[in-house]
């Protein structure tokens, strides 16, 4: 297949490129600096792309979007976080719905497009609550790919759970923390929190682009989701370190301002959609995907 990817620079992207390649893919990248061979530049802010290459594509994948990693007091921030989501997205689902035959589009997402559930198990059918940050831009997030699959393509929303490995955030941090013996629980620690390993990110993904009954919003994130408590402990236990300092709820909402819902919440997810295509877990709970993390993947 002749796949086309967004965001291929980033820490998921140039793993799912290398994936796909080594699957036998023809991959070009979207970039927004002078080109490379196998590269195509692009400017989502200004509406501009090669739109002969995307409609002659087998596949799309758009990881694109501003970092998550940032000041959550900043407006700045929130609104690069969103806006550049929205551009890219709605660029590249304009641009397949204007081809004759549409390619697939298959595009990141986020598992806090459900906001706080509680302890109710999630899948892709159960719907979205609250007006949390990050909710609120998965929403529109996943919206602005609508105008491809009101054209006929097949689309996959790839909702993503946090993805652990020592090398990124948010592990890197965690594995420091719990290490100088300052790990503790968040809050109460009975909110779920949805993970997944690297590795079996990559080969979700993968597997989402290259089947072909694939379409509609998947959850990526390990079939056994862990409380934010049982995640305390497995990672104490890895690092050899007890974990005795929880951060109290409230100093939490003090220091993360429109991000301590994302942190408090609780999302007890299912990954039903991967599950039924036949998608075979490497890491299927969190003593698994923390193992497998803080083993680390090359650069």
């Amino acid at each position: 297949m002749h796949v086309v990817v967004a965001g291929s620079s980033g820490f998921l992207g140039r793993r799912l490129v290398s994936e796909l390649r080594g699957r036998g893919h023809d991959v070009t990248c979207l970039v927004r600096r002078d080109p490379d061979r196998d590269e195509s530049r692009w400017d989502p802010q200004n509406g501009a792309v090669d739109a002969g290459l995307v409609r002659s594509a087998d596949v799309v994948v758009n990881l694109a979007g501003a970092p998550l990693i940032g000041n959550p007091h900043s407006k700045k921030w929130a609104h690069d976080v969103l806006t550049s989501r929205r551009a890219t997205t709605g660029l590249l689902a304009a641009t397949i719905a204007a081809a004759a035959t549409p390619p697939a589009l298959v595009n990141a997402s986020g598992v806090s497009w459900y906001g706080d559930h509680g302890p109710v198990e999630l899948t892709e059918a159960s719907d979205t609550r609250g007006h949390a940050l990050l909710t609120r831009v998965c929403r529109e997030w996943e919206a602005a790919a609508h105008p491809a699959a009101q054209a006929g393509a097949r689309v996959v929303l790839l909702r993503t759970a946090p993805v652990q490995d020592r090398s990124n955030a948010p592990l890197r941090q965690q594995r420091l923390q719990f290490l100088a013996g300052l790990g503790g629980r968040l809050g109460s620690g009975r909110q779920h929190y949805p993970v997944i390993s690297l590795r079996d990110w990559v080969g979700a993904a993968a597997y989402l682009v290259e089947h072909p009954t694939a379409s509609g919003p998947a959850n990526l994130c390990a079939p056994i989701t862990p409380t934010n408590a049982e995640f305390t402990r497995a990672l104490a236990r890895l690092v050899h370190r007890p974990a005795l300092l929880p951060a109290p709820a409230a100093a939490i909402r003090l220091a993360a301002g429109p991000m301590a819902d994302e942190v408090l919440g609780s999302l007890n997810l299912r990954p039903a959609a991967l599950l039924d295509l036949g998608y075979g877990f490497a890491d299927p709970d969190v003593d698994a995907v923390l193992a497998t993390g803080l083993r680390g993947s090359a650069a």
